[in-house]
């Protein structure tokens, strides 16, 4: 262990809560268990703030691997780590920007990573096209992409796809000191027996791909949500909040961070029958002058249900989120440029907006994020 010269590593595991919960847990728990084959110590935990999860929301796991106990319990020593070394989000649309339930507001996924530490992203996207929608860079980073999507399944329910172990892997190619790739794969074969499980590890670690951000790199898009809590003797007597008038959404509470998937709407095939509006847990449809329904996406968790229950063929598509800019309703867009929102719905969707186009045999078959049932709060995930 002489050649280490940290005397403890942080890392967490950004995620998609219920999604995603086993998910981080193994591969936090995992974290340790490999480190402590070169006779380190460590620990896995949930952050406190997140529980009970919800559906979807941001929630974080870390692991925190020392030389030693005393060094362990120093680095425990706090409510929730402010600096980490490594963060690893396994879904890569939370590079938007994460905020809890708990309602930090919106924070870059960078944000906690120390200067020329390391974030992790499971995605099938490049590294530029990820960095294109992850916040502006204050400091120096690396951007590792793991190979492969993101992985969702229900809260009792794993979805098995090796996803884990290519974390690890990639997660040994970035911290040799503390995660070696060959404690890995002997903690992979141990656990499962799996030679496939050992060689995702292995596709993990020779996939990665690494992109030094500098400062500066990024987007300046997203939309700015940061907030200074009241404290208790700045809030009105009896510790009143004032409360939203029936109609009214909270200016300062919005939804969009849950989102995975969006809905994008043909409004030339809506025939106006209600079922999103009704339909939708959220209250994010809203009735135009002209009786067409249209997404308000800030109040929008992407949870996959207008499509479901939309009638019409593919009127509601569902769409990946990493696809998308800003959180501007469409209607009007429309309205005053028909032909170029139906060529901004066939981009994004990959669906045609004349219905008497046929629809390309892979999208019928629901292939991609464009398929509602890719959602994880539809009937491929859940808890059936």
């Amino acid at each position: 262990m002489s050649d280490v010269k940290e005397t403890s590593v942080t890392v967490e595991v950004v995620y998609r809560g219920i999604f995603q919960k086993t998910l981080a847990q193994r591969i936090c728990r995992s974290i340790v268990l490999a480190a402590r084959k070169r006779g380190h110590t460590g620990t896995a935990f949930a952050r406190y703030g997140d529980s009970p999860e919800r559906n979807g929301v941001p929630a974080k796991q870390f692991a925190v691997v020392a030389i030693n106990d005393l060094e362990l319990e120093a680095s425990m020593a706090k409510y929730e780590p402010a600096v980490v070394d490594v963060s690893i989000a396994v879904d890569d649309t939370l590079v938007k920007g994460v905020e809890s339930w708990a309602w930090y507001g919106r924070q870059p996924i960078w944000k906690p990573v120390r200067k020329d530490g390391f974030l992790l992203v499971t995605s099938t996207n490049t590294a530029d096209e990820v960095l294109a929608q992850t916040d502006t860079a204050l400091r120096p980073y690396t951007l590792v992409i793991v190979p492969g999507g993101a992985s969702f399944a229900g809260l009792w329910v794993f979805k098995d796809d090796h996803t884990d172990y290519r974390c690890l892997g990639a997660l040994a190619k970035v911290l040799p000191d503390w995660v070696r790739l060959e404690d890995v794969k002997a903690l992979i074969k141990e656990q499962t027996k799996d030679e496939s499980a050992v060689a995702s590890a292995q596709h993990g670690y020779d996939g990665a791909t690494l992109r030094p951000v500098k400062a500066g790199e990024g987007t300046s898009g997203h939309e700015v949500l940061q907030f200074e809590k009241p404290g208790w003797t700045t809030m009105r007597p009896g510790i009143v909040v004032d409360a939203r008038k029936p109609g009214e959404r909270n200016p300062q509470y919005k939804k969009y961070g849950a989102r995975t998937l969006r809905p994008v709407v043909n409004f030339d095939t809506c025939i106006k029958c209600t079922m999103c509006w009704l339909d939708c847990p959220d209250e994010c449809f809203e009735v135009t002058p002209e009786g067409h329904y249209e997404v308000v996406y800030q109040a929008c968790i992407g949870c996959g249900i207008c499509a479901q229950v939309c009638p019409v063929k593919d009127c509601i598509v569902m769409v990946d989120e990493l696809k998308f800019e800003d959180n501007e309703d469409k209607w009007q867009f429309w309205k005053k440029d028909h032909d170029g929102y139906n060529k901004w719905f066939e981009a994004k969707s990959g669906v045609s907006a004349n219905p008497q186009v046929r629809t390309p045999p892979a999208r019928q078959e629901g292939s991609g994020n464009a398929n509602p049932s890719a959602n994880p709060t539809s009937a491929s995930g859940g808890d059936d």
